[in-house]
């Protein structure tokens, strides 16, 4: 229950209030008909929320990843799915913190206005996976502009988004001194390569989630869309990716909060032996269980944001965020599902779709076992495994 108390209440009601204006049949409609939320985004666009971290100096909030989050939060917490538009939020993050002026001047503005998207991020290959160090996708250097050729997989709102941020190697593995060195990162501007060196190919998945496998072949770009360094961008990368697991355990926060409010308003509502069931404790105790999770994980989380913001280390709070919160939503759906017998697979109940959106987030986008053998090896010290 939100109080004065809480410092982001202006935030959460402005939120709440726009997401008021799409009902869940909105979001049942577009799920059902595999679309994707245009109207929904565009609102939050004009609005300014997806714009958040962009610096007031160039037209944007000047927010920090703290209250970014919870944008995000309340999001899904009121039926949604930041999944659609999330990117605009965590992929500027090489380009805030790593980019010349003359790109953030060029790009930025448009990005606040909502002239330009920047909602994809392409890094995942089909032959490696996580195992990033190991892409093969390469950016040969011909003059002024880099020729790139190679395939991506898994990389979301392609078709929704104007700009792409890429991660390519410039340097052959084979020839560099450790394995994170020798990638780099571009911004793409997709306006201009689909159909001239780059090929998009939609990937169906079980959730209404925009995604496709790229293909790259003598695709152009200009010398100066790299950013930074060449050779550096994997360490630039890094900002970006504790930014999104930040984020996306901000995300299954509120989808937490969402399976908790709607199972215990129908675990006190519905009778059964002249009872109901929530007078149980066979019923009550998961219920209270998942909601102890998902409250201890939102700590995390804003952990996280907190270190983020400072800019201080925050690969471990990061990633330890985002694996309590996945598992808190993951649980918190499978009681609201359990608990609401066969309507929780009634569409109309939206259940089976946020049960959906929420389980992947336990791969998607680090699985949790890999966040494991990352706090095994990083924080605990323990031998590295891979």
């Amino acid at each position: 229950m939100r109080t004065n108390s809480d410092p982001y209440y202006e935030i959460r009601d402005a939120v709440r209030a726009l997401c008021a204006q799409f009902p869940a049949e909105y979001f049942r409609k577009v799920d059902a008909e595999r679309t994707y939320p245009e109207e929904f985004v565009r609102a939050l666009t004009r609005s300014g929320w997806l714009a958040a971290l962009v610096p007031e100096e160039y037209g944007g909030s000047g927010l920090g990843l703290t209250e970014a989050s919870v944008i995000l939060e309340e999001i899904n917490r009121a039926g949604g799915n930041s999944g659609v538009c999330h990117g605009q939020m965590y992929n500027m993050g090489p380009l805030l913190r790593h980019g010349s002026e003359l790109q953030k001047r060029l790009y930025l503005p448009l990005i606040a206005k909502g002239e330009l998207r920047l909602q994809s991020m392409a890094v995942t290959e089909p032959a490696t996976g996580t195992d990033t160090t190991r892409l093969k996708t390469m950016a040969v250097l011909r003059g002024d502009r880099y020729v790139i050729n190679g395939q991506k997989v898994w990389i979301s709102r392609v078709r929704h988004s104007d700009l792409m941020l890429l991660l390519a190697r410039t340097t052959p593995l084979e020839a560099v001194r450790k394995r994170s060195e020798g990638m780099s990162i571009f911004i793409v501007d997709l306006r201009e390569a689909l159909g001239k060196g780059l090929t998009a190919r939609p990937i169906a998945n079980m959730v209404n989630h925009e995604t496709s496998e790229l293909f790259f072949d003598n695709l152009e770009v200009p010398a100066d869309n790299r950013i930074g360094e060449e050779g550096q961008g994997f360490r630039y990368l890094l900002d970006g990716l504790n930014a999104e697991r930040a984020l996306i355990a901000a995300e299954c926060v509120g989808d937490g909060r969402w399976f908790i409010d709607k199972v215990t308003k129908y675990a006190s509502e519905r009778n059964v032996f002249d009872r109901p069931i929530g007078q149980n404790q066979g019923v009550q105790f998961p219920i209270a269980r998942a909601h102890v999770n998902v409250e201890a994980a939102s700590l995390m989380r804003f952990e996280a944001c907190t270190l983020f913001d400072a800019h201080k280390p925050c690969g471990a709070e990061a990633n330890m965020a985002k694996l309590l919160a996945a598992d808190a939503s993951w649980e918190a759906a499978n009681v609201c599902l359990q608990f609401h017998g066969g309507f929780g697979f009634a569409c109309e109940y939206d259940i089976e779709r946020k049960f959906r959106e929420t389980r992947l987030y336990q791969v998607a986008p680090v699985s949790t076992n890999l966040i494991l053998s990352y706090i095994a090896e990083h924080v605990l010290g323990l031998p590295r495994s891979f």
